[in-house]
């Protein structure tokens, strides 16, 4: 996702009021944005749902999701992942990461998943962990996987993606479950 030119908005008076607000908060990240929104929101007496309130559908409960099912490595190689995650800082850019071999080759930085996916060496095997960060607010923030995601997985030599349970978006479900059986990856919600 792009982010907006600020200098190019045009504000009504409320806008003018918040906008450097939201400015300042920009520069700590995509979370920090979200949650001076959600306390705009707040002040101005609007409530903050949950975004799978209404799109149920799109968030996975506990469970495995392919016919594969991750290996012992992988199970390591997951484990892993999750505690790299555990260290990041409360507003860094860490949604993902991805080990192999009973190693974290890649944390994900400010450019995203894709652009980590991007940056691994094909090899025969490791796993992706995409879990919310720390301070990440659920209700409008969680993070996404779909079609794109796996195929990128699969050009890393990925073996299986983990999502953390009902705090996550799968998009395109049954294609993307359809592709993680014909390529033999693994879709494991923890």
């Amino acid at each position: 996702m792009s982010k907006p030119n600020f200098s190019k908005l045009k504000l009504d008076f409320k806008g003018i009021y918040y906008i450097s607000r939201i400015i300042k908060s920009s520069k700590l990240g995509d979370a920090a944005v979200l949650k001076e929104i959600i306390k705009i929101f707040k002040k101005e007496k609007i409530i903050t749902i949950s975004s799978t309130t209404f799109t149920p559908e799109l968030n996975l409960a506990r469970g495995n999701y392919s016919k594969i099912k991750p290996s012992v490595q992988n199970k390591k190689d997951i484990s892993l992942s999750i505690k790299a995650l555990n260290k990041t800082r409360a507003y860094n850019y860490s949604q993902g990461a991805v080990s192999r071999n009973n190693k974290v080759i890649a944390i994900e930085g400010n450019g995203g998943t894709q652009k980590m996916l991007k940056q691994i060496k094909n090899k025969s095997n490791g796993v992706l962990v995409k879990f919310p960060k720390k301070k990440q607010d659920i209700r409008v923030d969680l993070p996404t996987v779909g079609l794109d995601t796996f195929k990128q997985c699969i050009k890393a030599g990925l073996q299986g993606i983990v999502l953390k349970h009902k705090k996550n978006i799968l998009l395109n479900k049954k294609k993307c479950i359809e592709y993680a059986n014909k390529k033999k990856m693994f879709i494991l919600v923890k």
